[in-house]
């Protein structure tokens, strides 16, 4: 009766410290206790006592289902723990605005082989040249625009 009672008791701190344990190692390990409790139980008590035990091991399992997924998001203590608000911005502003660019002449400020740095008027872009290697001073024409540089090509 001590050996059930240290597996199923060890099975379920195991289970409720997988709730707020990052991974499944917990969880995993309060499982194979509870079956191990079971398979105690069967060779203990028989097919009655192991029904019984495989009955309260389900209950334990379900229990700490409905509290980790259910009832632990909705508690004070994860709205303490977690962000209700989104952010609508970006980790740095973009290069450029696309209609203030597209079509305009660029001036290689550094050797594009095939990215490097263009000069727009009095403005310095980093630029990615389709046309391949560009040498500095290298008039050039920009086509587009990507996420973090111009994209330019030769005259």
């Amino acid at each position: 009766m001590s050996l059930l009672i240290v597996f199923f008791s060890l099975g379920i701190i195991l289970l409720a410290l997988e709730v707020v344990t990052p991974g499944p190692l917990c969880g995993i390990a309060g499982c194979v206790c509870m079956v191990l409790g079971v398979i105690n139980a069967f060779d203990s008590y028989g097919p009655v006592g192991g029904a019984l035990a495989v009955v309260l091991a389900l209950a334990a399992l379900a229990a700490v289902i409905y509290l980790e997924f259910f009832w632990l998001p909705r508690s004070r203590l994860a709205k303490a723990f977690t962000m209700d608000t989104t952010l609508h911005a970006t980790s740095q502003p973009l290069p450029a605005i696309l209609e203030d660019v597209i079509g305009r002449e660029a001036v290689a400020e550094t050797t594009l082989a095939p990215g490097g740095y263009v000069r727009i008027e009095d403005r310095r872009y980093e630029a990615f040249c389709r046309s391949g290697h560009v040498e500095p001073g290298a008039r050039l024409k920009v086509i587009g625009l990507d996420n973090f540089r111009l994209i330019v090509t030769k005259t």
